[in-house]
């Protein structure tokens, strides 16, 4: 994968919880693991969307990224304001160990 593929830059969060020290109650906020990750944004293409509207899915776009430990698909990605939710984390077909794409839907995560 070339440098210049990956000319987006995303920051990838994570879900952190909380107790309110006088109610008790669990909080949950995101919080950055990663900021200004270098990547590749593709909306996905018409056939790809047809294909996902009929699995019941709601796939907008792919992300890629360079290779790194700890990605899972309980993260969201946020870019100029939108966030994105990753489905899971795909790694190449050759080494495995050089980028993982993330199929990804547009909205609110809960973390859920």
């Amino acid at each position: 994968m070339k440098a210049g593929d990956l000319r987006h830059r995303i920051d990838i969060e994570g879900r952190q919880s909380s107790q309110d020290q006088s109610t008790g109650e669990t909080t949950f906020t995101w919080v950055k693991l990663w900021e200004d990750v270098p990547a590749a944004i593709e909306p996905v293409s018409v056939r790809e969307f047809v294909a996902a509207r009929a699995a019941q899915s709601e796939i907008a776009a792919r992300i890629t990224v360079r290779y790194r430990e700890g990605l899972d698909a309980s993260m969201r990605i946020v870019h100029n304001g939108k966030i994105y939710n990753p489905q899971g984390w795909l790694a190449d077909k050759d080494s495995g160990l050089e980028y993982l794409t993330a199929p990804c839907s547009l909205g609110v995560n809960d973390g859920q």
